[in-house]
Parts: C-alpha cells; sequence; structure tokens
C-alpha cells in the first residue's frame, strides 16, 4: 500500500501548477517508439498501413471509407498534440489522453466522442497487464491510443483484413463496438484466471499444502481482483451513457450491440463480487487453518506436560538430600517407584484416549 501511495504521489505531483490542458506524460514508458498503425476500409476493399509520423495520416480525415488509427507510444506528446490540433480534439480530452491514471468515461462533443477503457490481460509470464486505452469516435473514423505496443485487437484486425462479420459493411461506430468488445471479452479470460487461482489456494488449504508465503500470494490475489474491480466497474456508466445518447455518431441500429457489452459488463462484475468475497473467506480460511494446526501442537504440548508433572513430582521426591527416607533402605524400592510411574503413565494415557484429547 505504501508503495502504490507513493506511486500515485509521483504521479499527482507532475501535475501540480500545471495550467488545465497542460499535456503531460504521467507513464513510465519514456522510452517506448512511436508505432502508428492504419487501417482504412470499406465494403470492396481494405488497405492496411504502418506510418511513420503522425502527419501521414492526415490524409484520412476526409476519406469517405472508414479509417482506424491506432497511435502506440503516449510519450510522443508532441506528435499527440499535432493530431489533436488535425482532428480538433479539446486540450483536456488530450491532457486525459497521457494521462494513464484516467478513470473510464465518455466525454461528448459536437464533432466527436471520446471514451476512456481499461484494457486487462495476462502475459506470458501470467503477470496482469492493465493498460489505459483513449479512443476518438468521428464520422468516418475511430482514433486509438495505447501506451506500449501489444492489445487484444488482433481478432478485430482479422475480422477487417477478411471482411468477417458486420464491421467491413459498417460505420465508425460499429467499429468502436468491435474494440470495446474486443477488451470486454479479455475480461472474461481475466476473471477466470482470477476463479483458477482461488480454487488452487482452496485446494491447498484443504490439503494442507500451503507455502510459506501463502499470505503474500493472498494479498497480491486480492490486490488484483480490486484493480480489475476498479478497471470495469465504471465502464458499466459508460456503456449505459452511450445507450441513453442521442449523438447522431452513434446510430441506433448499434445500439443493440453496446448493450450486449452491458450484459457482459454486468456478468463480469457480479463474477468479480464473487470473488471478492471468497478472496477474504480464502483469508479467514487459511488463518483459521493456522489457528488450528497452532491448537494441534500446544494440545500435544498441553498432554506431554500433563503426563510428566507426576513423575516428576515423584522424581523430586527422592530428589531431596534426606537421610531418613523409608524407601530408601527398601530392597525393590526402585523397581516399585519405576511400576507406579508407568503406571501413572498408562493411566494418563488411557485417561486423555478416552476423553478423546488423543
Amino acid at each position: 500500500m505504501v508503495k502504490l501511495a507513493k506511486k500515485r504521489t509521483q504521479h499527482s505531483k507532475k501535475k501540480l501548477g500545471q495550467i488545465p490542458g497542460s499535456v503531460i506524460y504521467t507513464g513510465n514508458r519514456a522510452k517506448q517508439k512511436l508505432s502508428i498503425e492504419v487501417f482504412d476500409y470499406n465494403k470492396e476493399q481494405c488497405i492496411e498501413k504502418d506510418l511513420e509520423s503522425v502527419e501521414d495520416s492526415f490524409v484520412y480525415q476526409s476519406s469517405e471509407t472508414i479509417t482506424w488509427i491506432n497511435i502506440n507510444g503516449l510519450n510522443y506528446v508532441d506528435s499527440i498534440e499535432k493530431l489533436g490540433a488535425n482532428y480538433n480534439l479539446h486540450p483536456l480530452v488530450l491532457e486525459d489522453i497521457v494521462n494513464i491514471n484516467q478513470r473510464p468515461k465518455i466525454d461528448e462533443f459536437d464533432d466527436y466522442v471520446f471514451i476512456v477503457v481499461k484494457m486487462l490481460y495476462y502475459d506470458a509470464n501470467e503477470k496482469m497487464v492493465c493498460e489505459q486505452v483513449s479512443f476518438i469516435l468521428g464520422k468516418n473514423y475511430v482514433l486509438t491510443f495505447q501506451e506500449s505496443e501489444g492489445d487484444v485487437f488482433d481478432s478485430v484486425r482479422d475480422r477487417i483484413r477478411q471482411a468477417k462479420g458486420r464491421v467491413r459493411s459498417m460505420q465508425a461506430d460499429y467499429l468502436l463496438y468491435v474494440l470495446i468488445d474486443a477488451i470486454v471479452d479479455h475480461y472474461f479470460s481475466v476473471i477466470e484466471l482470477l476463479g483458477d487461482k482461488i480454487e488452487d489456494f482452496e485446494t491447498a488449504i484443504f490439503s494442507g499444502n500451503i507455502s510459506d508465503n501463502a499470505t503474500q500470494n493472498i494479498q497480491n490475489l486480492k490486490r488484483e481482483i480490486l484493480r480489475v474491480r476498479r478497471s470495469i466497474f465504471p465502464l458499466r456508466e459508460v456503456i449505459n451513457r452511450i445507450e441513453k445518447n442521442e449523438n447522431p455518431l452513434i446510430h441506433k441500429k448499434t445500439l443493440t450491440f453496446y448493450r450486449d457489452i452491458y450484459d457482459h459488463i454486468i456478468q463480469v462484475s457480479e463474477n468479480i463480487d464473487i470473488y471478492r468475497e471468497m478472496i477474504w473467506s480464502l483469508m479467514d480460511m487459511y488463518m483459521t487453518t493456522i489457528s488450528n494446526k497452532m491448537n494441534e501442537v500446544m494440545k500435544v504440548l498441553t498432554i506431554m506436560a500433563s503426563i510428566f508433572i507426576p513423575l516428576t513430582f515423584i522424581a523430586g521426591i527422592y530428589g531431596m538430600n534426606f537421610e531418613y527416607i523409608p524407601e530408601l533402605k527398601y530392597q525393590y524400592g526402585y523397581f516399585i517407584i519405576w511400576g507406579v510411574m508407568i503406571i501413572i503413565f498408562l493411566g494418563m494415557l488411557f485417561y486423555f484416549k478416552r476423553k478423546k484429547w488423543l
């Protein structure tokens, strides 16, 4: 929690005292290369290009075809400002694009719609990646802004290239739906893996195969669930506003598809709430298991102490330095004392067994 607070403080300090609308990158990937990817298509054809500069994308603004321009590299503030000037984007929109700590949101303007969504997926090392994706929906174009390369849009690219489904025959608002839907679909993959992790922890706890760092692992899993929750829950409001608005950029026939996204988000949110409760129960279960193990150890030690208390008492009596102890002169006194001690030992074991303390 301390590290998280420090990170938030560092991001906030970068913006303290700045004029509203200042375009300042708040991420930590300053060495990321600028990558600009363009898909320009209609029902008959599709052109795919990788551009070297944002100026090369300006020609697509007045195109009659549908254009998707994907920009990777939020650290290239100058290029984003040039793109914003060409598409007449508000300075506050540009500020939000490069501020990677934005909450999922939607802002409507006269000639475009600005949307922020959190993209979640697991990399090859099963480490959760949470990246902000900003969308600009125009009349015949969609602009997407990502911090770095690597996303969940490969299936969308294939559908555009191969003309699968409706994407090539629909407008830009449908392209926006397809991109957001790809992000939401990966939410299911994320929560499925979270569910598997929780089940693995439950199995380990019940079987007693708990590692020494189990507490830390459970806490890390809890942080992942909270991270997913913060990323998904605000998106319900975003999609709900899209459904209810009357913006001419989003056609009525496309709203049905956005309702499907809303249903998926509700389903994911319910699963997240369930997993959140399960992780709290998991921690309680783990602490109960540790407590039970401690009680078992204490029970064994208490029984051992109880057995040796009378034996120690007898041995203590015969360890006193008195000359006249009656049994000292008796020929079989030593064996009798051993017999008494063994009988006491066995009798106590029988008593504990009968009481089911053993």
